[in-house]
């Protein structure tokens, strides 16, 4: 089939490599020419594990292509997805206009009958919006009673993880498509049965409902995974001031097959692109509609709070004078395997942390590029501290001349370092973990000082050498 991406993120890039690699001819367009040089080079503008591979075999294959041309990329493709990104708005609310300037683009240079694929994270109602521009586009042209010219807008929200979105896209739990019940609908019913039929192979996995709501499922899958964290950061304070043990309270819950594990790691806070801009997006939409979801308000809150836990922790143990400390800082992407650094819990421990007078020593495996770019930004007002603010190269060597570890993200090389050097590296020596990475026993063992989240502080034994 012949498929148009509009937008080469996260999500259009893994949509159109994935369905060029099962054998698409598939259109990939972007307004930033910067983004198709370095795809039309070879190269990809995103760090996802297995994309780059699995685009140059797609490539070498001729079934994918890039382009600015818009008008080329509108009469290539029968399906045409809006993969474009929807930034959070002043209000929280999710801003629309660049889904909007698609679907002009798609009614402005229409070929023929097309399914428009919501596949960006949009609220409920976006695709009464899309249909309404495209009417007014093909009306414009003369067009809107024509039979050849007829389109159904379809709501196809994506369930990808960064680090795992090929994956998930290739071997998905679930495919949603809502969709109009009527001719148009029938018609385009038809076309993403067939598009997605080589991923029901084993058993179907298509969930057929109404367009509004899928458009709420995506919002209501994320909200919950975000609420599922910030239940665990809640209790993991509550655990801090009692005594208990947050991984054990997990361990004990999470035996319940209707609680499962998942999503239930205490830390420093979620980031990314999704869960912090869509929770607020959901807020919002009620709130517009007279409606005030007061778990989900509370959700954000602690999420907010729970960035600040970490500096907390050094400040209590180390004061809130921090000039002449440094800090080996590991990880700065909001989460392993990407270097997407948007609402990285990395950037307010660090912004905090150089505020009270430290240098602090960051390295992250993969988004250190991304990294300072923008915390570069976050500090444009404060250049002094910009200065204290160093990127280097290996995590070891972040150690060098540092006070204290701090861990933000629980990337695999992290989990078993080697302990004898890094106590040698370190002048204190001690270890503030936002990710409970290591046994408190067994850092006490080593002689490590060593606090985590929602875990028993465990004092060393002063004898010990």
């Amino acid at each position: 089939m012949k498929i148009t991406i509009v937008g080469t993120g996260y999500v259009g890039l893994v949509t159109g490599a994935c369905l060029a690699e099962i054998g698409n001819d598939v259109f990939c367009v972007d307004v930033d020419p910067r983004k198709i040089e370095i795809l039309n080079n070879g190269g990809v503008p995103i760090h996802e594990p297995g994309l780059l591979e699995m685009l140059n075999r797609v490539r070498a294959a001729g079934r994918i292509q890039f382009s600015t041309d818009v008008k080329a990329s509108v009469e290539h493709g029968e399906i045409q997805f809006i993969a474009v990104g929807t930034p959070p708005d002043e209000d929280g609310s999710a801003d629309l206009q660049y889904v909007l300037a698609a679907a002009r683009n798609i009614g402005k240079y229409s070929n023929g009958f097309k399914v428009i694929v919501d596949k960006s994270t949009v609220p409920v109602g976006t695709a009464s919006h899309v249909r309404n521009v495209i009417e007014e586009e093909l009306k414009a042209r003369g067009l809107e009673s024509s039979d050849k010219y007829r389109f159904s807008v379809v709501s196809n929200p994506e369930f990808l993880k960064e680090g795992a979105a090929v994956d998930d896209f290739m071997r998905p739990d679930r495919i949603v498509i809502g969709i109009d019940d009527d001719a148009d609908g029938n018609r385009a019913r038809e076309k993403m049965k067939r598009l997605y039929t080589p991923f029901n192979r084993n058993h179907e996995r298509t969930l057929y409902m109404d367009v509004r709501s899928a458009e709420f499922t995506k919002y209501a899958a994320n909200a919950m995974l975000a609420t599922r964290i910030s239940f665990m950061n809640d209790l993991s304070n509550l655990a801090d001031t009692v005594g208990a043990d947050i991984e054990a309270v997990r361990r004990g819950i999470g035996s319940d097959p209707r609680i499962g594990y998942h999503f239930l790691y205490a830390g420093c806070g979620y980031g990314g692109s999704c869960f912090p801009k869509d929770v607020q997006a959901l807020v919002q939409m009620a709130r517009e509609n007279g409606h005030q979801l007061r778990i989900l308000e509370a959700v954000e809150a602690v999420n907010d709070d729970q960035k600040e836990v970490l500096v907390n922790k050094i400040v209590k143990r180390m004061g809130e004078d921090l000039r002449g400390r440094t800090f080996a800082l590991w990880g700065l992407a909001f989460k392993p395997q990407t270097d997407d650094m948007r609402e990285a819990s990395s950037r307010r421990i660090a912004a905090a942390l150089l505020a009270r007078g430290a240098t602090v020593r960051a390295y992250d495996p993969v988004s250190m590029q991304e990294a300072e770019r923008v915390i570069a930004l976050d500090l444009a007002d404060r250049p002094e501290d910009m200065k204290r603010l160093h990127f280097v190269q290996t995590q070891k060597e972040a150690l060098t001349g540092a006070d204290a570890l701090v861990i933000v993200t629980e990337w695999k090389e992290f989990k078993s370092p080697d302990f004898g050097h890094l106590k040698s590296e370190l002048k204190m020596p001690v270890i503030f973990d936002g990710r409970n990475l290591y046994e408190p026993e067994a850092m006490a063992e080593l002689g490590i000082d060593y606090y985590a989240i929602g875990r028993p502080h465990v004092e060393l034994d002063s004898n010990r050498n």
